[in-house]
Order: structure tokens, then C-alpha cells, then sequence
């Protein structure tokens, strides 16, 4: 393993940590300059910055994006790596071992399928896709720290029932930690985390909706940010664009941050 998965699995082992969600190599080196202790990438905001949505990005684009945050940064990096790339769990076996080679120490597997009539993997189908990639990652001998995802809130599907029923069987085919962005009350938290115990839980932070101190009261013990950091960096350049092109002023440039400080100038 390399010191970067060696950290990695210890911050997994106790405690709750916030890993937030750079989408490029100037905000995933100020994040690390912040004092993160580990950084995770965004499909979404990765996508974005190529003028494409979230699920738009090719498999060969997301390899070198991981290789480059991977790259610019000593904290250990989770690649959001989308269902693998392909349906086919020899397929996801193949593309993962291709992510395991970029330097990352983690990336996540979800159930979606993109396919709106049936978005999530059939359940049998989508648990042989986690059991794929645990054998990939087994096999390169990395040791990357893979997460399971079950995306049943994110793709119109809440039931915490089935979710959890899908998260336990990813953790049975060998799934690090677990994670099923858009859970949002405590009565969920609580039961998807005592469902997979001692497994790791990541929760998403994408609304004001709890803090990091009663996420880890909860027993969380991963919080990521998902393309929420991107967004707020969207906002604020989609509200100056806008206030010059349709009233042509430029009250928003006020206050700004002095960014080549950030990198050491």
C-alpha cells in the first residue's frame, strides 16, 4: 500500500472526518492547504468544467482527471468513479483496475444506471458489480478503500428499506464503506449506519441540514460534499456574469480573495 492508502484506511478506522470534493488541481491543493486530511473528486463537477452533466464525462477523461488530482496533492484522493463505466461487472472489474493505477487510495461503485424507465441495477446484478470490483482492486494488490453506493434517493427510489437491503449485500461482497447520497433525517442516518456496522458510513452534505459534530454523534464517519463546493463556486460566478451582461454593473466585485496567496504568491 502506499502511505496515501495507508492513511486512508486509518481514517476509516474511528472517528468522523470531512472529505470535501476539489473538481480541479487549484481547488484540490487549496482544500490540502486548508488541512483535509483527504480529498474525494466530483463526477458532476468535473463534468461541469467541460461543459457537460453530471454522468457526461468518458471513462479515458475521468482516468487522467484522477491521475491529476491524485497527482497534485499527498492527501489520500477517493475517486467518485460513477458505476465503473460499464454494466458488465467483468467490465467494471477491468476499468477499476485501470483507476486503482492512477494513484487514488479509494473510489466508490454505484447502482445507477442512468436508464430512467429502471435506474437502478437489478439487485442481484448490482451486488456482482461490487463483488467485480473488490476482486479488481484485490487483485492489483493496491489495497484501495472501495465504497459502495446505492443511489436509490438520488434517482428518484427512496426507500430506506431496499437501501439498505443493497448497502448490507455491498458490504457482504466486499465493500470498504458504504454510502447512499441524499439521506438527509436522522432516522435514516441512524438506521443505515446500524444496518452496516462496523462497516464505515459516508454521508452527503449537500443542504444545511446537520453538522459535522451531530453527523459524528450519529456515527457517521466520512462526510463528503459531493458537486456541492462546485456549485457554490457556480453561483457566484453565474450572479456576476449575469448582473454585467444584464445590468452592466459590477457591484460583486467587491471582497475577493487574493488566489495566487492561496498557491504561495
Amino acid at each position: 500500500m502506499t502511505p496515501q492508502v495507508e492513511t486512508f484506511h486509518r481514517l476509516h478506522a474511528e472517528g468522523c472526518f470531512v472529505i470535501p470534493n476539489p473538481w480541479d488541481v487549484g481547488t484540490a491543493v487549496a482544500l490540502e492547504q486548508m488541512g483535509f486530511k483527504a480529498l474525494a473528486t466530483t463526477s458532476a463537477g468535473h463534468a461541469w468544467t467541460l461543459a457537460r452533466t453530471d454522468n457526461g464525462v468518458r471513462r479515458d477523461e475521468a482516468l487522467e482527471h484522477l491521475r491529476q488530482i491524485a497527482g497534485a496533492v499527498g492527501v489520500p484522493v477517493n475517486a467518485d468513479f460513477e458505476g465503473g463505466f460499464a454494466d458488465d461487472p467483468e467490465d467494471v472489474a477491468a476499468n477499476v483496475k485501470l483507476a486503482a493505477a492512477t494513484g487514488i487510495a479509494g473510489l466508490s461503485i454505484e447502482d445507477s444506471t442512468g436508464d430512467d424507465e429502471e435506474p437502478l441495477y437489478p439487485f442481484d446484478l448490482a451486488i456482482e458489480r461490487v463483488r467485480a470490483a473488490r476482486q479488481a482492486i484485490d487483485e492489483t494488490g493496491t489495497g484501495v478503500l472501495l465504497t459502495g453506493r446505492s443511489e436509490g434517493f438520488v434517482v428518484g427510489r427512496p426507500d430506506i428499506e431496499e437501501t439498505i437491503r443493497r448497502l448490507q449485500a455491498y458490504a457482504e461482497a466486499g465493500a470498504d464503506c458504504l454510502y447512499a447520497p441524499r439521506i438527509e433525517t436522522t432516522e435514516q442516518i441512524s438506521a443505515v449506519v446500524a444496518a452496516v456496522a462496523p462497516k464505515p458510513v459516508n454521508l452527503l452534505a449537500n443542504a444545511p441540514f446537520i453538522t459535522v459534530a451531530e453527523a459524528a454523534k450519529l456515527g457517521v464517519r466520512r462526510i463528503s460534499t459531493g458537486g456541492t463546493l462546485a456549485r457554490t463556486a457556480w453561483a457566484g460566478f453565474l450572479a456576476a456574469a449575469d448582473e454585467i451582461a444584464t445590468e452592466g454593473t459590477f457591484t460583486r466585485f467587491t471582497g475577493l480573495p487574493n488566489v495566487d496567496a492561496v498557491f504561495g504568491r
